[in-house]
């Protein structure tokens, strides 16, 4: 059942070149409010079933902050509808409503009230709030007297604890230090384990891709792409590669950047680097795909290159099994790999000493990315493999255990 429908829903905004802004000005100056109407939406729809998590994702300025405000009717839409069943929260402007004089208590008080909470209802749940904060000693002073991080937890545990059946949030889960954000992406499953139907906005794709199922990617204001974020993802950031790259490109020429983007569209992608085949061999050389949980295993990744153009390299992977679950990922970068070249053609091994997946079905997503994160390569699924094990486990990981009977 869909709690959410978005329409061909359209927004445009008026740009002033040069507004008066006093009543002297606007008489005297008529002809400075000169304005152009710019399209943020332009015919935008989608729909989200209940206890779903969708990703909102596209470079600043595409709309996805709009689409947010208009679902929480902050603003409205030129033309189209938006249609939400049951009640909202929203972590857009955290704190909004909070009173600098009031203390946090007071302020959970009426923060909740804006919710759409009765006070009976906050009153059963504020200890709850108060102890997710992490501001109990706090907690009866002004919150004016707060830091930037201690406002912003307890604006989040208001809007995270209000049981709402529809969560919309925006930029906002880098809260507190990292226990918290922990803490947070904690609370965030919980919530749609229970049936909480999830809208997120964020530049951070492994933030998307930790909670959500779907992932929109927004373009010019309207829907360039939509699927499995590890389907979308690249796609986008490749893309998002390519406008970099071409927009260095026209300045060392002394063209706008603007133009420089706009000309990459219409170039053929360049080669710089390709994943020519992958294979994953287990011990003895078994090549077949198929491998006992905790066997020792090589990915070799085999790749050609045009050295001369590399920007940096790092190579990526992730596993996934075969309902789309993400089960591990790393990249070179992250594990602080740099003393490494690519040559004209050659491979490259990743051992891994156990294969600790439980009995299943999965896939290997491989990359070889620059340094901003642009593919020159990246392939989907360029492993398939199938891990089998004569003991029935459940779950992702087989954790190397004993047991003891005194």
């Amino acid at each position: 059942m869909a709690v959410i429908e978005v329409r061909d829903v359209k927004k445009h905004f008026k740009v002033y070149f040069d507004k008066g802004h006093t009543f002297k000005e606007k008489i005297l100056f008529r002809n400075r409010n000169r304005y152009e109407e710019r399209a943020v939406l332009n015919g935008i729809s989608f729909s989200v079933e209940k206890g779903e998590a969708i990703g909102l994702v596209g470079h600043n300025g595409c709309g996805k902050s709009t689409l947010l405000k208009l679902m929480t009717k902050i603003i409205y839409p030129d033309s189209g509808s938006i249609k939400i069943q049951g009640r909202i929260s929203s972590l857009l402007e955290l704190g909004a409503g909070f009173h600098p004089d009031m203390t946090g208590r007071e302020n959970i008080y009426t923060n909740a009230s804006i919710f759409g909470l009765t006070k009976k209802e906050i009153e059963s749940r504020i200890d709850e709030i108060i102890e997710f904060s992490e501001l109990e000693q706090f907690i009866d002073n002004p919150v004016r007297t707060y830091s930037s991080g201690m406002y912003t937890r307890l604006a989040f545990s208001v809007a995270i604890n209000v049981d709402a059946d529809v969560l919309l949030i925006d930029e906002i889960l880098a809260v507190g230090d990292a226990a918290f954000q922990a803490k947070c992406f904690e609370k965030l499953l919980d919530i749609k384990s229970r049936g909480t139907t999830i809208v997120i906005v964020s530049h951070s794709l492994a933030q998307v891709e930790k909670i959500c199922e779907r992932s929109i990617w927004i373009d010019g204001g309207k829907i360039r792409m939509e699927g499995a974020p590890n389907e979308v993802h690249p796609e986008y950031l490749e893309y998002m590669g390519m406008k970099r790259r071409a927009i260095n490109h026209s300045a060392a020429q002394n063209n706008t950047a603007g133009n420089g983007g706009d000309k990459s569209e219409e170039q053929p992608k360049e080669f710089i680097a390709e994943i020519t085949k992958a294979e994953l061999t287990g011990e003895n050389g078994n090549d077949s795909g198929k491998f006992r949980t905790g066997e020792k295993v090589s990915l070799k990744i085999h790749y050609k290159a045009d050295p001369s153009k590399l920007n940096g390299v790092l190579i990526g992977l992730m596993f996934y099994r075969n309902d789309k679950l993400q089960c591990y990922g790393t990249n070179t970068q992250r594990e602080r790999l740099t003393n490494f070249t690519l040559k004209d053609e050659g491979t490259i091994t990743c051992d891994i000493d156990r294969l600790n997946l439980v009995a299943g079905s999965y896939w290997i997503d491989i990359a070889i990315r620059d340094n901003d994160m642009f593919a020159y390569d990246y392939k989907t699924a360029a492993v398939r493999f199938t891990v089998y094990n004569s003991v029935a486990e459940v779950g992702v990981a087989k954790l190397d255990h004993k047991w003891n009977f005194d």
